[in-house]
């Protein structure tokens, strides 16, 4: 028994294989992928995590003059409240935050 495929659909009218509709699908799946990433939040780094505890990272520093906005490797805006950590990929950090990787910034 042989399966025959007819017409594929896009838009209510059979799909024709142009240069066109390429380019029209095409901007309209690079623009989801676009947008994707600036609607998910990021998560933020719990002093739960078990790379948190390795790292002795504590959301709100006890150190005088050492957190998260002035460290090295602290990728968020100087004004802003959280950001991103080269050792925690994916999750923000909060700017008061501190752990022992700590690194003066330059």
């Amino acid at each position: 028994m042989c399966l025959q495929v007819n017409h594929w659909f896009i838009f209510g009218e059979p799909m024709k294989n142009s240069r066109r509709q390429f380019m029209i699908l095409s901007a309209a799946g690079a623009c989801t992928l676009a947008l994707n990433g600036k609607v998910q939040a990021q998560a933020m780094v719990s002093e739960a995590d078990p790379q948190a505890k390795a790292l002795k990272y504590l959301a709100v520093s006890d150190v005088a003059g050492k957190n998260c906005s002035n460290c090295a490797l602290y990728q968020g805006k100087p004004d802003s409240a959280a950001g991103g950590c080269a050792l925690f990929a994916g999750k923000q950090v909060s700017a008061k935050a501190h752990c022992s990787a700590w690194a003066k910034k330059a």
